[in-house]
């Protein structure tokens, strides 16, 4: 297993210096694999732990069977966010993504595929990447953080693109002034390569699948819609200005969202909040005075987390329906397994300001942790 330690700790002082990075860690995201069977989690330290699902939840389980079957370094910082592909584990740090075969990161020593950074304004500026965003019809990746803007990158070529709206056509010298005009405007269009818009650190992402938009929430307070078609927002909403939604005392910053057809849950400094989209109208106010940090739709439920031990779960008319505790003092990350390829390993994860990632194995009750 391979950690990232000082070379000046002696060999008898490695137990102590391990024991200190668990005691100030924090799991900031997780992400299962192709097969369901496994569970990445990336840490403050830069660090990414593969844990077996299957062996953690055999009936021949072992306490060694909820530790990571591989430790590495896979940033020189935090590990902000990660997502699967059919092949790859992304992950995002300060300022760049780097991408790991699946087929090969169980084994000791494994290198990472490729690593890129979007064209950011200046070569001095690294800012965090805070989400990662998959839109699978495109083969892209959407990415955002610090920086306060979304980037394209095609998966395929690994290039940060934008949507091209313009097309040319016909004869003669028209076809050709259309030509040069249409080589003018994808210049301006690709010398921008981003979506920006809001004015502070972009901290979530979520993708309407019916279709081609991506909704960004940041620290501005503002939810913004963008249309992937032409590159452009199409929609702005500033959860703080509604009063119902506003507790100015948390501050305005949107920490996360979710969206299901024409609905979006989001919350933060503002109260968790169920939004009709087409009519940018608040439904259900939640009564959870504690700043969320994440937040899902789950079959007929609305799960959160975010300052507290608990993960909540919520009825669309906004009564809690339950409240399950887990090991750590504050939640970042829920993930849902729901892999078709290992229905055995269907479970929701959570992990946060600890070094423990709490597996439910039904929403009633945290069935046991995994650990760093």
């Amino acid at each position: 297993m391979e950690r990232a330690v000082p070379h000046a700790v002696p060999l008898g002082q490695m137990e102590v210096f391990q024991a200190l990075q668990r005691l100030h860690m924090t799991i900031f995201s997780q992400s299962v694999s192709p097969c369901g069977k496994f569970l990445a989690a990336g840490n403050n330290y830069g660090q990414i732990a593969i844990f077996s699902l299957s062996a953690a939840l055999s009936s021949e389980a072992k306490e060694e069977s909820k530790k990571p079957v591989v430790t590495f370094q896979a940033h020189d910082g935090p590990v902000y966010s990660m997502v699967s592909t059919d092949r790859h584990l992304l992950s995002a740090g300060d300022g760049e993504v780097k991408a790991w075969l699946w087929a090969e990161i169980l084994k000791k020593g494994c290198k990472e595929l490729w690593r890129r950074q979007p064209p950011y304004r200046t070569s001095l500026e690294v800012p965090e990447i805070n989400a990662l965003l998959l839109v699978p019809k495109e083969n892209s990746l959407i990415l955002a953080g610090g920086d306060c803007q979304l980037h394209t990158m095609d998966l395929e070529t690994g290039a940060f693109t934008v949507s091209k709206p313009w097309s040319w056509g016909g004869q003669g010298w028209m076809g050709v002034g259309a030509f040069f005009l249409d080589l003018l405007l994808t210049a301006a269009l690709l010398l921008q390569r981003a979506l920006r818009g809001h004015t502070d650190y972009i901290h979530c992402l979520a993708l309407r699948e019916r279709s081609p938009e991506v909704l960004s929430g940041g620290e501005d307070g503002a939810v913004r819609l963008w249309d992937l078609r032409t590159a452009k927002e199409v929609q702005t909403i500033e959860v703080y200005k509604h009063e119902e939604c506003s507790r100015p005392h948390n501050g305005r910053w949107i920490g996360c969202l979710a969206t299901d057809s024409d609905w979006m849950v989001c919350g933060g400094g503002p109260a968790l909040t169920l939004w009709h989209l087409r009519s940018s109208t608040p439904t259900t106010i939640f009564p959870m005075r504690a700043p969320q940090k994440h937040v899902t739709f789950y079959q007929d439920l609305i799960l959160s987390a975010g300052q507290g031990r608990c993960v909540n779960q919520w009825q669309l008319s906004g009564e809690l329906k339950a409240q399950v505790p887990g090991s750590s003092p504050g939640l970042l990350s829920l993930s849902l397994n729901q892999q078709p390829a290992a229905p055995e390993c269907k479970v929701l994860t959570a992990a946060g300001n600890s070094c423990r990632v709490d597996v439910f194995t039904n929403l009633g009750y945290r069935a046991f942790s995994l650990s760093f």
